[in-house]
């Protein structure tokens, strides 16, 4: 079994995390672009329009990339105070079941907590209760209070 560690991405990374962003954007049904990938989290990253962490294993030339989370931060008006929005979680296929995401879901949460934020939200797709199960045994409350409503151009 592997040694999983809970790390901060740099600019560095994203080589090694790209492909992983790019698998998991064709888990939500885009077609797969390795370089929008890469350009899309070097921009995020250059520009601090986001927070990402990844879920690794192993040392140097062994090192590998297993999972991700991305925040971007928001504001909460009523409360006035910073929020998180966990835009991204992903682990691979073949790892999932091994921990990964409640490690980078406890992470992010010491994170958040860390930059005196109020809380961290998400949104996950209804058929996914596979997702839904790890959030909430990591404690997030489905919300019933409010509907969500988007303008896509």
């Amino acid at each position: 079994m592997l040694n999983y560690r809970f790390e901060r991405a740099e600019l560095a990374d994203v080589e090694e995390l790209a492909p992983l962003f790019d698998e998991y954007r064709s888990f939500y049904g885009q077609a797969p672009d390795p370089e929008a990938a890469r350009e899309f989290l070097a921009a995020r990253l250059q520009n601090e329009e986001s927070v990402i962490f990844m879920a690794v294993a192993g040392e140097g030339a062994e090192r590998r990339t297993y999972g991700l989370a991305q925040l971007y931060p928001s504001f909460s008006s009523i409360s006035v105070q910073p929020v998180w929005i966990l835009n991204d979680l992903f682990v691979t296929k073949e790892q999932r079941g091994q921990g990964l995401g409640s490690l980078l879901l406890e992470g992010v949460r010491g994170f958040a907590q860390g930059t005196g934020a109020k809380g961290l939200t998400l949104s996950t797709l209804t058929h996914n209760t596979g997702a839904q199960r790890l959030y909430e045994a990591q404690g997030y409350i489905r919300d019933e209070s409010f509907f969500t409503y988007h303008l896509y151009f």
